[in-house]
């Protein structure tokens, strides 16, 4: 289940319900999917090859087709990271940094643990601590960035309105402070 931590504050946000609540107020959606539909072969398995993604993106059609039907996106794929994945050190780099798009950015969690870091106008910074289940879509033209968690072990669902993903473009935020 998702957890929310305004920077600025310290303050935890817990429970779905709160999160939901938090989470709308700033425009951004949020979702959980039920992962005990995942085989559990697949809920703690890092490595995977084009057969386990594609199961994965079929064990979750209906759910990717509702959510791509209501918000409009066209195609979809798995992305799985961990300290396995070749040139790790510099996806994460270039992952962390503050950046917007022209379209929402949004995953589903599968497996592991990431984190988005979105700005809000009212609030500045805050994080949005994502589990398995947990799906986020930040909106499009949003000062954000997502990472992995201390665990760096993370397979998510990716969805597009545009066929080549998402364009980074990057912002350079005063506000911004790694944490």
């Amino acid at each position: 289940m998702a957890q929310i931590r305004i920077r600025n504050t310290n303050e935890r946000i817990e429970g779905q319900e709160q999160v939901k609540a938090f989470l709308d107020s700033q425009q951004v959606v949020y979702e959980h999917w039920d992962i005990a539909k995942l085989p559990d072969s697949l809920r703690e398995k890092f490595t995977l090859s084009d057969q386990e993604k594609a199961q994965i993106l079929s064990t979750y059609d209906a759910e990717i087709r509702d959510l791509a039907a209501r918000r409009g996106y066209e195609i979809w794929d798995v992305i799985s990271l961990s300290d396995a994945t070749p040139n790790i050190e510099e996806l994460l780099k270039k992952f962390e940094q503050v950046h917007t798009h022209t379209e929402d950015e949004i995953r589903a969690i599968v497996a592991g643990k990431g984190i988005f870091i979105i700005k809000s106008e009212e609030l500045g910074y805050f994080d949005v601590e994502l589990e398995p289940g947990d799906v986020i879509s930040v909106p499009e033209n949003t000062n954000h960035f997502f990472t992995l968690m201390d665990n760096r072990q993370i397979v998510a669902v990716r969805l597009f309105i545009e066929k080549d993903g998402w364009i980074a473009y990057n912002v350079d935020d005063p506000e911004f402070v790694k944490a």
